[in-house]
């Protein structure tokens, strides 16, 4: 029993881990002779209390597995705050670049149930925040279905349609060619993607302007938040993408009315308050772990027959666009969308956080932070010296290992302690994860 309790403790609270059998050698290595020497430790998956190695599935989604999305959401807590005020890698001056929060936001398809700051809803309501009509069309049979979709299978398109104005834009209000902008100024950004109620993808941003080397470089003294908010607004209201014509019908997606730019420091989001770095970094992450389904009530996993709906409990504004996404992925000229594998997505299929190279930290390195972290307090918990004096050892390890998938998921057994550990309260904050 202390066995399972420790490697299910491991897991950190997954509930749906990749179960993988094989083993892993360690062996000494004689660095002046090659001489490999007898095996140091051993790990072989049948002698573990599991019976097979249990590693975290490392899903972002909330729904499926709430531990791991945690881990990912605290993850890009950190990835946007090194972008706004410095570390991990990122110098502390990009604290001095112009900084701004946006939001992108889709068009309309058609009139929905909303809350309006003032007055009540179209439809003659006040609606409560929680009332599951909010997002759904005042008129199913009016509302564009089809555009909808495509207009989410376009969205990823359309963004770097808008990143390629916006540095032109920023260009010309410089009196630069687009060739020479890189030599003086450089973009940065970095973006999530959220659904709205009504089931439509929006962008939020926070996008810099740095120096020709990017957040270790001092932008130019022509650069400052202002130009970057005009050059956003332009450059937002000029990117257009061509669609399919579909039915003697040509569809042009373009970003919606609503265009919404802070500057960072500047008013907040609610409040009139400072709209700070760590506003920023904690609203952007948690809509990092949030799909579809959170917004709109649709799946978080694949359709494999459209027949499966029959036996789900779906909104029926959701189910719509499903069934819509569906019979668009059949159709020869838009293969290219894959919109049958993506219809639980109701059609988009980009990534719901990119960045540029140079904003900051990547989520690869912090994922090697920690398991440096995890293998040093290991090290350490053996006896071994993990900080050995250079030149003492001419050692070094062989690792020998062998892993081949078993399965996912725990046991009921399993999912029982699982769940007995989970009711140790977790205090751990973004900060203080931030400080270890």
């Amino acid at each position: 029993m202390p066995g399972i309790l420790r490697q299910l403790s491991g897991l950190g609270g997954c509930t749906h881990p990749v179960r993988l059998a094989g083993h892993r050698t360690e062996h000494q290595v004689d660095t002046s002779t090659g001489e490999i020497g007898p095996a140091l430790r051993r790990l072989d998956s049948a002698e573990l209390p599991a019976g097979d190695l249990l590693v975290r599935c490392g899903n972002r989604r909330a729904t499926r597995c709430a531990a791991c999305a945690e881990t990912y959401r605290r993850d890009t807590f950190h990835l946007i705050t090194a972008g706004l005020r410095g570390g991990k890698g990122t110098p502390e001056e990009v604290t001095t670049h112009p900084r701004v929060f946006a939001t992108f936001t889709a068009p309309s398809f058609g009139p929905v149930h909303n809350r309006p700051g003032t007055g009540a809803c179209r439809c003659g309501r006040r609606h409560a925040a929680d009332d599951p009509a909010l997002g759904s069309p005042l008129d199913p049979e009016r509302y564009d279905y089809e555009a909808a979709v495509l207009w989410n299978a376009h969205a990823g398109m359309l963004w770097r349609r808008f990143t390629i104005h916006l540095r032109r834009e920023i260009a010309r209000r410089a009196g630069l060619t687009q060739r020479e902008l890189p030599e003086r100024a450089r973009v940065s950004f970095a973006k999530v993607a959220e659904y709205q109620k009504r089931g439509a993808v929006h962008f939020h941003a926070v996008i810099r302007l740095d120096g020709p080397a990017g957040g270790e470089s001092r932008p130019p003294h022509w650069v400052s938040a202002e130009l970057l908010t005009d050059a956003i607004r332009t450059a937002a209201s000029r990117a257009v993408v061509p669609g399919p014509v579909l039915d003697s019908r040509t569809h042009t997606f373009a970003f919606g009315r609503q265009l919404d730019i802070r500057t960072i420091h500047g008013p907040d989001l609610d409040g009139g308050q400072a709209l700070t770095d760590r506003a920023v970094a904690a609203y952007i992450a948690k809509y990092a772990t949030k799909g579809a389904e959170t917004a709109t009530g649709t799946l978080d996993r694949r359709l494999r027959f459209i027949a499966e709906l029959a036996t789900l409990d779906l909104p029926q504004h959701a189910e719509r666009l499903i069934r819509t996404a569906w019979s668009l992925g059949a159709r020869k000229d838009l293969e290219h969308l894959r919109l049958r594998a993506w219809a639980h997505m109701l059609g988009f299929r980009g990534h719901f956080s990119t960045k540029t190279r140079r904003y900051s930290t990547t989520l690869g390195a912090l994922r090697n932070a920690r398991a440096e972290w995890q293998r040093l307090q290991a090290a350490i918990a053996r006896g071994d010296n993990p900080h050995p004096v250079d030149g003492a050892d001419e050692t070094t390890t062989l690792v020998l290992a062998h892993w081949a998938y078993a399965g996912t998921g725990l046991t009921p057994t399993e999912q029982w302690l699982s769940a007995s550990l989970a009711d140790t309260p977790n205090t751990h904050t973004p900060e203080g994860d931030d400080a270890r």
